[in-house]
């Protein structure tokens, strides 16, 4: 047999092999966590421990509630602070900065993204939180520590800026000039072409940047921990505290193991961490194919 034809067969089941590798560490990482789970919803059934708002491990009550909503609000407010602002800033860097600008901007994102987590956490207690507590909620009428919700998420906006506008400038940049062209020439302003062509035509990429800043957003951790306040409560405002799941992981595991079912429960936490954000690029994925299915 030709060796080429060796070498091919020999790299292609290489490859199947990682691909079907990664598959069943995913699947594994999966079954653990329920194996792990399993003592506490023998307990409690699923929909009481998906409900409850009363955390008291002393006391046998398990709520994740509190947690659950505490890490939307922190996600979707970073989401709403940070999606414009990075649709925005790529739409700039691709059709209106300079050679110079982007090739001074660019690396700096990559700089941003390879910063640690910690160190936003520290921004965020040092300069976030006294700016909330100090100046935007009396304006407000409103008297907090600045240890919020609202602080949490402009934390994460920030962390995720460096991903998502990396991502969406290759992505507009892929965007055929002849296309620009043609809108143009029909009479279109830069933009009518920018909002009706360019930002159309890169619909699925973009959101792709989304997805990605969002699986960031939800499974960020130390940063979150540091200026969200930590109280298991149901938010409901900007201005109060919360307590997202990874930073209840982050927080208490390995401690007071000896209640029973806790071990269980921040396990539990874990596999509902697991499954939102699998859960959440799963329909990413079907409404991206979907788009990319209309735009063909």
């Amino acid at each position: 047999m030709n060796w080429r034809l060796i070498k091919d067969k020999l790299a292609e089941r290489s490859f199947a092999l990682l691909l079907l590798s990664s598959v069943v560490v995913i699947f594994l990482i999966l079954i653990g966590l329920t194996m792990k789970s399993v003592p506490l919803l023998r307990a409690e059934s699923l929909l009481t421990v998906l409900t409850d708002s009363v955390w008291s491990p002393l006391k046998g009550n398990f709520g994740f509630l509190p947690f659950i909503m505490g890490t939307i609000w922190v996600t979707m407010i970073s989401l709403i602070i940070a999606v414009p602002l990075c649709v925005l800033a790529s739409v700039y860097l691709v059709e209106y900065a300079s050679e110079a600008l982007r090739k001074m901007v660019l690396p700096l994102m990559n700089v941003l993204a390879a910063i640690p987590p910690v160190l936003y956490g520290v921004w965020g207690v040092l300069f976030v939180v006294p700016i909330l507590s100090d100046y935007i909620a009396p304006l407000l009428g409103v008297n907090t520590t600045g240890y919020t919700v609202f602080a949490g998420g402009i934390v994460l906006a920030v962390m995720i800026f460096p991903i998502m506008i990396s991502i969406m400038v290759e992505v507009l940049q892929t965007i055929p000039q002849e296309l620009k062209a043609a809108s143009l020439s029909l009479g279109a302003t830069k933009w009518e072409t920018i909002t009706k062509v360019i930002l159309v035509k890169a619909k699925p990429g973009i959101l792709a940047a989304i997805v990605l800043g969002v699986s960031r957003a939800f499974g960020e951790t130390v940063a979150v921990l540091m200026v969200c306040g930590n109280i298991p409560q149901l938010p409901s405002s900007l201005f109060d505290a919360g307590y997202p799941l990874p930073a209840l992981i982050a927080n208490n595991f390995g401690e007071m193991m000896s209640i029973p079912l806790y071990d269980s429960a921040l396990m539990f936490a874990a596999l509902l961490l697991f499954v939102l954000i699998f859960g959440f690029n799963l329909l990413s994925r079907i409404i991206l194919n979907r788009l990319e299915e209309k735009a063909q």
